[in-house]
């Protein structure tokens, strides 16, 4: 079969670009040899964000093209995404106050905000921030952003590109890629089985795998330098105990430079993170080291009054990013920024290769990827995913609350709390998952945290999942909340319940 494009990795760069891809027209094929987003983009610290550090390294357009799609996602999927009130507070001897709010100012102009509330000055010795902060810190700014379930930004970018036509295939792994005169062919093994296509263009997002998809190809023959192309870097976080109450997060600024963020998570806990150290793939499947841990933790207790231990940790997690290498020497200041490289192996046919970028800026990735190969194709449409929702995200006037409320009135029997996960989930979406059902007791076995057998049938049928894993780190996170037996329990009934996935 002949596909316009293969798409090779499925996480954030890769379905965005499947996504604008076949709403465009284009038969598009996506590969990813694992779960979607099941590495670095179920990695990350979840925020749609301009990234406020970034204008220290004059990383000016970077940030404006960031704060400009904080309100384009803001507006196409309100469920996944909301908006966060982040306090920075000042800490005599780091950052002077006159720069912060500088940098403020200009974070809060430089985007042409509109939906989101500005900064504004704080007192740290006032509710909700009273006996959480250390006493030195007198006051501090609070400005906006926006959290996101980057997770679920992933798969839905995948369900959506589905939606339009295009082929998605997970747990594929391309085992090799040649050149066939003007296409190319690619070889794939999928639950055992082998399969081969052709394909009129090649998208290389594979992520930190970017540079073993070209070597497939024969990429000594490439422009694009092997050897300096991809900057593998690690970020970590760690999830404690709910460490203080409300909606708004903290931003703490470190003795050496970085910040760290420490954000609401899963209703019961808290986020902490990120690192930056520099990772090389003979370590193995990316994970927290010791260092890290002690690293994050001493950050937190910089700032927080009630000082945290490795006891209080509940999880962590890890992901690689993989920067495009600008060789800057501390790998915190390496360019978050993208790189789309084309090559021609075969004659006219364009191969592209994403090198860098985070989850903020996919969609506009997507839309210059799309740009760039538009000389290849004849697309039936042109840039068209600005005003588009995201599945679930079709909310009149992107207003969350009332749809919730409204979605309570339709479904009176189901928990204030388990409805509320649904909707963040699921969106306009959730009345599907839920068909006739007046109660989870009218959903099938329940697992515990309020995950049925009914909702895990609607994920298998319309969001690509084929083991418990996705179902519970992925998908819902509700591992977090269900005992480590429930857990098991789920896992052993999946796999009798999906024998083939």
């Amino acid at each position: 079969m002949m596909y316009d494009m293969l798409i090779v990795g499925g996480g954030i760069n890769g379905t965005a670009i499947a996504r604008d891809a076949a709403g465009r027209g284009l038969k598009v094929l996506l590969c990813e040899k694992d779960d979607l987003a099941n590495h670095t983009s179920s990695s990350s610290t979840k925020l749609i964000h301009g990234g406020l550090r970034y204008l220290e390294y004059y990383e000016f357009k970077l940030v404006r093209e960031a704060l400009i799609e904080r309100e384009v996602l803001l507006k196409s999927a309100p469920h996944i995404i909301w908006p966060m009130r982040f306090v920075l507070p000042y800490d005599k001897g780091l950052r002077p106050a006159w720069m912060l709010r500088a940098g403020l100012f200009l974070y809060d102009h430089i985007g042409g905000r509109k939906m989101l509330p500005g900064t504004k000055t704080v007192k740290l010795n006032k509710p909700p921030h009273t006996d959480v902060l250390k006493e030195r810190l007198n006051f501090g700014y609070e400005y906006s952003d926006c959290w996101v379930e980057d997770t679920r930004l992933t798969v839905l970018n995948a369900v959506d590109a589905y939606r339009l036509g295009a082929d998605i295939r997970t747990r594929t792994k391309v085992t090799d890629l040649r050149v066939a005169g003007d296409h190319y062919e690619a070889d794939f093994v999928c639950r055992g089985k082998s399969e081969t296509i052709k394909a009129k263009s090649i998208v290389n997002s594979a992520g930190p795998w970017v540079e073993e998809v070209l070597t497939k190809i024969g990429a000594e023959n490439s422009n694009v330098k092997i050897d300096s192309g991809v900057r593998l870097i690690k970020g970590s976080h760690i999830i404690t105990r709910q460490l203080f109450s409300g909606d708004h997060s903290y931003i703490f600024q470190n003795a050496d430079g970085r910040i760290i963020f420490a954000i609401p998570y899963e209703r019961e806990f808290t986020l902490i993170g990120t690192t930056d150290v520099p990772y090389d793939p003979s370590e193995g499947p990316a994970k927290i080291s010791d260092e890290e841990i002690d690293y994050l933790i001493s950050a937190a207790n910089e700032y927080f009054d009630d000082p945290i231990t490795r006891a209080d940790l509940v999880s962590d997690y890890s992901g690689v990013r993989p920067l495009y290498d600008d060789k800057a020497e501390d790998a915190s200041a390496v360019t978050r920024d993208y790189v789309l490289e084309i090559d021609e192996f075969a004659t006219g046919a364009p191969m592209l290769s994403v090198f860098g970028g985070k989850i903020t800026t996919s969609r506009k990735l997507a839309e210059h990827a799309m740009q760039k190969l538009e000389k290849y194709f004849t697309y039936s449409q042109l840039d068209w995913t600005a005003g588009a929702s995201f599945p679930g995200g079709d909310i009149p006037n992107a207003d969350f609350i009332g749809f919730f409320e409204s979605l309570r009135n339709d479904y009176p029997g189901i928990k204030t709390g388990t409805l509320y996960r649904m909707a963040r989930c699921y969106g306009t979406k959730t009345a599907q998952m839920l068909g006739s059902a007046n109660s989870l007791d009218d959903m099938g076995q329940n697992f515990g945290a309020g995950l049925t057998a009914q909702e895990v049938d609607y994920l298998v049928d319309h969001e690509f999942v084929t083991s418990a894993e996705d179902v519970l780190k992925r998908r819902t996170k509700l591992a977090l909340h269900m005992s480590p037996a429930q857990v098991s329990a789920f896992g052993s009934w999946f796999k009798s319940e999906y024998p083939k996935l």
